[in-house]
């Protein structure tokens, strides 16, 4: 069993074995109170291995869950959460990318920010003057465009719900987390529409608070297939249709 983290931070883990890096283990060792839990979503590589290795060496501070198939990211953090949520004792929980374009210690920054009111805060991948956000011009206009949208089917204004860096309270992640997503990439906008049906939508933006990220890293290896740009319109389709009373 674990020590009491003050944190939980889900890791979903899909043939990952590059992106495993020292950056985890200097992290645990500066930040006692955090924990990680690796989800190895059905992995084929060396994945699994690597974080056996990394657990060993950091036994009181990562827990791993290994799921048999692969089931995606959403189902992947979906489960690693309520596996966290069931067994451990926590004030807060969130999830972050493998390859770590958001780093730890960042996570951490947006995290301080749940106090007062504020249940759910998530990093925004925001190009301003002070920060350092690296990706492709051709990814970041057509993450634009997809953001808008996204922004207008919300009904809100938020300027990036796809950033993989996402905190939440103890008390809310049952609530948010408890069913399974409708996309597997998307379920990002399904958190917003769950905050939204569940508060109200005056409440909802009380309790959410949007943080600028100072560094946010591509490191180009995104799981998502060129192709998904055209279904995905589907996705929020039905998303829309779903969570809209």
């Amino acid at each position: 069993m674990l020590q009491t983290p003050h944190t939980f931070i889900v890791i979903p883990c899909y043939n990952e074995e590059n992106a495993i890096s020292s950056e985890y283990s200097h992290f645990l060792e500066n930040y006692p109170d955090a924990s990680i839990c690796f989800v190895n979503d059905g992995s084929t590589d060396n994945t699994l291995a690597i974080l056996e290795g990394l657990k060993q060496k950091h036994p009181t501070q990562i827990e791993l869950l290994p799921l048999i198939k692969n089931v995606g990211k959403a189902e992947a953090v979906r489960q690693g959460i309520q596996h966290c949520i069931e067994n451990f004792n926590f004030e807060n929980i969130g999830y972050l990318d493998a390859d770590l374009a958001t780093t730890l210690e960042e996570f951490m920054v947006v995290k301080n920010n749940l106090e007062n009111e504020i249940v759910f805060c998530f990093g925004s991948r925001i190009r301003k003057i002070g920060s350092t956000i690296e990706r492709e011009n051709s990814r970041f206009l057509i993450g634009r465009i997809i953001a808008t949208f996204i922004s207008n089917i919300l009904d809100i204004k938020v300027y990036d719900t796809q950033c993989g860096c996402k905190v939440f309270t103890k008390e809310i992640a049952p609530l948010i987390f408890e069913k399974e997503f409708i996309s597997k990439w998307l379920f990002d906008v399904e958190l917003f529409f769950r905050m939204l049906n569940h508060f109200g939508k005056e409440n909802a933006l009380q309790k959410m608070k949007e943080i600028p990220l100072k560094s946010w890293i591509e490191k180009g290896n995104s799981k998502v297939k060129p192709t998904y740009f055209f279904k995905l319109w589907l996705d929020l389709y039905n998303i829309k249709k779903r969570y809209t009373k």
